[in-house]
């Protein structure tokens, strides 16, 4: 599996987790890596890890996506959406070995993916405001 795989991964679990409450994070990711077929260890250790990794700042990366996000909040946003921006704001904050540029850029081709037609334009708007 390549980054953008992972990454794509990594943002379906974080979707899916929006949908339970937060004390089942370890087990839902557990179902969710379940069912990846063929996972190589190295994957699965990298999308576990990232999905934690988010999760754990979860409420960090919210604070700075309502503080950029202006008159919007993470609580209207699309469950898609936010789960791209936390990823990216992540990968922009925290990962040292992703460019901002990029983060954006994966993100908004997600968006375009799995999002609705505003969603890419959105997306985009808001990580801006991180790059």
């Amino acid at each position: 599996m390549n980054r953008r795989q992972c990454r794509e991964e990594v943002f379906k679990i974080l979707f899916g987790l929006e949908f339970h409450p937060r004390e089942e994070v370890e087990n839902q990711i557990r179902l969710a890596l379940d069912e990846i077929p063929d996972l190589k260890e190295e994957d699965e250790s990298f999308i576990h890890g990232r999905v934690t990794q988010i999760a754990d700042h979860c409420e960090e990366i919210d604070a700075a996506v309502n503080e950029a996000a202006e008159k919007w909040k993470t609580t209207r946003m699309g469950k898609a959406e936010l789960a791209l921006i936390r990823l990216a704001v992540y990968e922009i904050r925290y990962d040292d070995t992703i460019s901002p540029a990029i983060a954006i850029n994966e993100a908004v081709e997600l968006a375009k993916r799995y999002g609705g037609k505003e969603s890419p334009g959105f997306v985009n708007g808001i990580l801006a405001k991180f790059a």
